[in-house]
């Protein structure tokens, strides 16, 4: 039976995403060969001192968060004045048992202690910055989802299926629709196994040379608001919505691909609702997955870690493009997750904090695109002959990245202050926040492609660390006992 790790990163109070997710965890447990461990990563407020719970601590339940910029479910915002981790631990004690699945709660003062023997025992050198990569003051996505794939490795996981707390599961006929289904039918299998499975796939694009190889990511993209909060400036003004969003893209692109990024950007699935499944096996379509909708094999996160960069929205996806850079095979469905925001995003500081990071997203793409484009060129060359990624030329580049020139980043930041004054009101009043963090923001994105190549140097051997981990450091007693038990 393999153990899978169905995670939630967390820095808010999300009961109702919590009790939700135990019901994905439990439908896992009762119709796949599977112990599901349902990892609640919560840094929120109150979870990092001595009073915090500490350990890993319920059995036959479910759940998952870490520090993401996902809202807690609306429900759980509001009502007394517990502390966010009080109401979210209220809610995973309120959980009931289900045979296999194992819940774990970990508040900050815990991660903090895992994190500090995994960095002492990998050996890695400066295990004070690597502390700090990991688990950053700041929000950071890459970060969450980095300390989620090393829990994972220490609790035995062959695969993470991340969820976020800003989400909720679409319905069919009453009954809730879980993407854990494709993606316990198809990751870790041979890819031409998958192909000849109905009850997997109802579209086949894989490549027949490419039977070999395994599937590493399933994945699907949410309905509802567009996943980045940008929708107020394509309200506004639509031409500037078009300027601000068409600095993603790589500056070579023509001005029609640029105008098709920006009509598919941060639009998942759309609006219609789910009726049927669809599921294409090939090269995953990556621009139809997000990280609140996916799993992928250990094969992919144990090789290399997401870039930590903080105050940075985007900076999960980066495994996306090594899947599809490096060839292999994934499968893209459409149960996706029902998208939704919370009001602080948009109002006051929330409103402020969550610009900043989308600037910072636009100026990390000057040394991630010279990467993407790198592994495309590589190509099947990224992998070994087990078909796992190799990491030294990803880590080359990643190194060489950070030696680019500025300038795109300045004229990236010149268009964004033309482009929110010329909306006015809060936008223009943002972009009088924004000037006088130019210079720490250009010098923070160059920083956070060094960091990266930090951290992808120490990654085999924080991975190897974590394996080593000692069961008793990874669970309280009687937790696994009770797993077992109830299996």
């Amino acid at each position: 039976m393999r153990r899978v790790c169905l995670a939630l990163p967390t820095n808010r109070a999300c009961a109702g995403t919590i009790t939700a997710l135990a019901e994905e965890a439990a439908h896992a447990a009762a119709h796949f060969d599977v112990e599901v461990h349902l990892l609640i990563l919560d840094t929120s407020d109150g979870s990092g001192g001595p009073g915090g719970s500490g350990g890993f601590d319920r059995s036959d339940t479910s759940v998952c968060s870490g520090t993401s910029d996902a809202a807690g479910a609306p429900e759980a915002a509001e009502g007394s004045g517990a502390t966010s981790f009080a109401r979210n631990a209220a809610a995973v004690a309120a959980l009931a048992p289900a045979p296999r699945v194992v819940v774990h709660h970990l508040d900050e003062a815990w991660q903090r202690a895992f994190l500090e023997r995994v960095i002492r025992r990998s050996g890695a050198p400066g295990p004070e910055l690597l502390l700090d990569l990991m688990l950053p003051g700041a929000v950071s996505y890459g970060a969450c989802t980095n300390r989620v794939f090393l829990v994972a490795a220490a609790l035995g996981c062959t695969s993470v299926h991340r969820r976020d707390s800003d989400g909720d599961y679409q319905l069919l006929d009453g009954r809730k629709v879980f993407p854990i289904d494709h993606e316990l039918r198809a990751l870790g299998r041979r890819a031409g196994d998958v192909a000849a499975d109905a009850t997997a796939v109802t579209r086949n694009e894989l490549d027949p040379a490419h039977g070999d190889r395994p599937v590493v990511l399933v994945g699907g993209s949410f309905i509802g608001e567009l996943s980045v909060d940008v929708g107020g400036i394509r309200e506004l003004d639509p031409a500037v919505y078009h300027d601000v969003v068409g600095l993603w893209a790589p500056p070579v692109w023509s001005d029609e691909e640029r105008r098709e990024l920006v009509e598919e950007s941060f639009t998942g699935g759309g609006t219609e609702p789910f009726r049927a499944d669809e599921t294409v096996l090939g090269p995953p379509d990556i621009r139809r997955v997000d990280m609140c909708n996916l799993g992928l094999d250990h094969r992919v996160y144990e090789r290399l870690p997401l870039p930590p960069a903080t105050d940075t929205i985007g900076s999960d996806y980066f495994l996306l493009h090594v899947v599809l850079d490096a060839g292999l095979p994934g499968v893209v469905h459409n149960r996706h997750i029902v998208n939704y925001y919370t009001p602080e995003r948009r109002t006051g500081p929330g409103f402020t904090a969550y610009q900043v990071r989308f600037v910072k997203f636009l100026l990390s793409m000057l040394y991630l695109h010279p990467v993407y484009g790198e592994m495309m060129a590589l190509g099947e060359d990224l992998l070994d002959e087990r078909y796992e990624v190799r990491t030294a030329p990803v880590l080359d580049s990643v190194r060489r990245s950070a030696d680019w020139d500025p300038a795109e980043n300045v004229r990236r930041l010149d268009v964004l202050d033309r482009s929110y004054r010329r909306l006015g009101g809060t936008y223009a009043d943002f972009a009088d926040h924004l000037a006088p963090l130019r210079e720490r923001l250009l010098a923070e994105a160059r920083a956070d492609a060094e960091r990266f190549a930090l951290l992808i140097d120490a990654w085999g051997a924080l991975v190897a660390a974590a394996h080593a981990e000692p069961a008793a450091a990874t669970a309280e007693p009687g937790a696994a006992a009770a797993a077992g038990a109830a299996g």
